[in-house]
C-alpha cells in the first residue's frame, strides 16, 4: 500500500466500503470498537474516513491502536476468555457474547477485509505481494525465502 498515491489511496474503486482508505478505516474502527467492548481503550465515536487523507496518518493511529490491543491481551486470562459482556451492535438491541469470540470475529472481520484491499490494489494496478500471516512472520524472522 506504500507504493498507492494519495489519489490511488482515496479513490472510489469497487466493493462496500469503495476504496482502500475507506476499506482500512472500517477495519480499524471496527476492531477498536470490539476492544472497547471488551474492556479495552476506549475508541469513542466510530472513525471517519475523511480523518484520514494518508496512508501515514492512518498508519499513526493503527500503531496506537496496535498498542492498546497488546496491553488488553497482556492482561487476559482464559477466564477472563470465557466471561460474557454485552453490546448493542445497532445502539438498540442487546446482545452477549464471551470476550474469547469477541476478539476471535475481529481476526476473521479483518482477515475478509484484507482479502477486499487486495483486490482493491489489483483494480488499481499494484501487486498486492503475499499478506498471509505466514509470509509477514516469516519476512519477520530473516526466513522469507520459501
Amino acid at each position: 500500500m506504500s507504493r498507492l498515491t494519495p489519489e490511488e489511496f482515496t479513490r472510489q474503486v469497487a466493493g462496500s466500503y469503495g476504496s482502500v482508505r475507506n476499506t482500512l478505516v472500517h477495519v480499524l474502527s471496527t476492531e477498536w470498537g470490539w476492544l472497547e467492548r471488551c474492556g479495552g481503550h476506549q475508541r469513542g465515536a466510530r472513525l471517519k474516513s475523511e480523518d484520514y487523507p494518508t496512508l501515514e496518518s492512518l498508519t499513526a493511529t493503527w500503531t496506537n491502536v496496535e498498542k492498546y490491543v497488546r496491553e488488553f491481551l497482556s492482561t487476559l486470562t482464559d477466564e477472563d476468555l470465557k466471561r460474557e459482556v454485552e453490546y448493542s451492535p445497532d445502539g438498540v438491541a442487546r446482545r452477549r457474547m464471551p470476550i474469547g469470540d469477541m476478539l476471535e470475529h475481529s481476526v476473521v472481520h479483518g482477515a475478509h477485509h484484507r482479502g477486499q484491499v487486495s483486490l482493491l490494489l489489483r483494480l488499481l494496478g499494484h501487486t498486492p505481494g503475499n499478506f498471509d500471516l505466514i509470509f509477514y512472520s516469516a519476512e519477520k524472522r530473516g526466513s522469507a525465502a520459501w
